[in-house]
């Protein structure tokens, strides 16, 4: 019989822009007050990306970190994949540009697009490709937007939100017990217009009449995406515990998708999760999408949240819509590099 290796995190890490914008600054333009945006949503403030600053920059910096974190370089990369909805261009992918920025000439480059969801969909297919590859693979999986260069600054429900930022995992084989569970994924595409940017593909190529009515920048149903979270996140929590032969006093971390901290925070009550285990990244990052779950993980690390043994509840949702959940058990390995 076939061995299954064990996947794991070997380091993890995250990035947001220098320049910050506070809830002053946006209240300025989205016709609200600062008080209003900090108690509907608990941000207190998101990073914005200097003008010709790309996805592929903020995710080259995440990676450089995880990989210093893990005490490996580019050249040691397997794989890389990268989630985003805000890709540099339509194509190539923007893992293709972060490659060739860090030199990680022997790795297979590639994006997915799940939405807020998708480091957690890029992480299923790379610990899928490490499992199936021979001993001593590594994988980057990060997660990057850049929301700023597609939001309406008078729109408060997306302005008030929306920021900046990467955060990146490399994964390897790791101790015996280690690592991840099954991930559970889903789509329910019937509910895609709840969230997106309607112009620049194929179906509304860019046109002087798109440009002008602002069909390049994100479109959001505030009451349906709040109905959509409250009802997955309890789910997806019970489902993975139930999975993993657990129950929810077993969970030493829970770490999610940020859409705002004060919804997270109901929705982790309402899960009958202790909201003190709960990573909390949104109040100084905002919404950062796909890097989201990664930059809460690099910033757990980074404050002594986690130890070996310990066991993380992964929670993702986001657009399409799209959805997925895993338990993380904290371990290390040590890969051996293959000649």
């Amino acid at each position: 019989m076939v061995q299954v290796k064990d996947i794991g995190v070997l380091g993890v890490g995250g990035f947001v822009p220098d320049r910050v914008r506070t809830n002053e600054e946006v209240a300025a333009q989205a016709g609200v007050n600062a008080q209003w945006i900090a108690e509907r949503t608990g941000v207190r403030r998101r990073h914005v990306a200097e003008p010709g600053q790309a996805a592929s920059d903020l995710a080259v910096a995440a990676v450089r970190r995880a990989l210093s974190a893990a005490g490996y370089g580019p050249d040691d990369l397997d794989l890389l994949v990268l989630a985003t909805s805000t890709p540099d261009e339509l194509g190539p992918s923007t893992a293709c540009r972060v490659q060739a920025q860090l030199k990680a000439s022997r790795a297979v480059a590639f994006d997915v697009s799940a939405a807020c969801s998708g480091w957690l969909f890029g992480t299923s297919v790379a610990v899928n490709w490490l499992r199936a590859e021979g001993p001593g693979c590594l994988a980057a999986v990060v997660g990057v937007e850049a929301y700023s260069h597609f939001l309406n600054d008078t729109d408060r429900a997306t302005a008030s939100l929306f920021g900046d930022g990467a955060g990146a995992t490399i994964l390897g084989s790791v101790a015996p017990g280690a690592g991840f569970s099954r991930i559970e994924l889903g789509s329910d595409g019937r509910h895609a217009g709840d969230v997106l940017i309607p112009a620049g593909g194929s179906r509304h190529p860019a046109t002087a009449e798109t440009l002008r009515n602002g069909q390049h920048l994100i479109h959001m149903d505030g009451k349906a995406v709040r109905d959509f979270i409250l009802e997955i996140f309890p789910k997806l929590a019970h489902e993975a515990l139930e999975r993993s032969g657990l129950d929810a006093s077993r969970i030493d971390a829970v770490v999610a998708h940020q859409p705002n901290p004060l919804l997270l925070r109901h929705a982790c009550s309402q899960a009958g999760l202790d909201t003190d285990r709960l990573v909390i990244v949104g109040d100084d990052v905002g919404n950062i999408g796909a890097g989201s779950v990664p930059y809460a993980l690099a910033a757990a690390e980074a404050d002594g949240r986690l130890h070996p043994g310990d066991r993380i509840l992964i929670v993702g949702f986001g657009a399409g819509l799209t959805w997925g959940s895993t338990v993380l058990t904290w371990g290390t390995g040590e890969p051996e590099r293959q000649p």
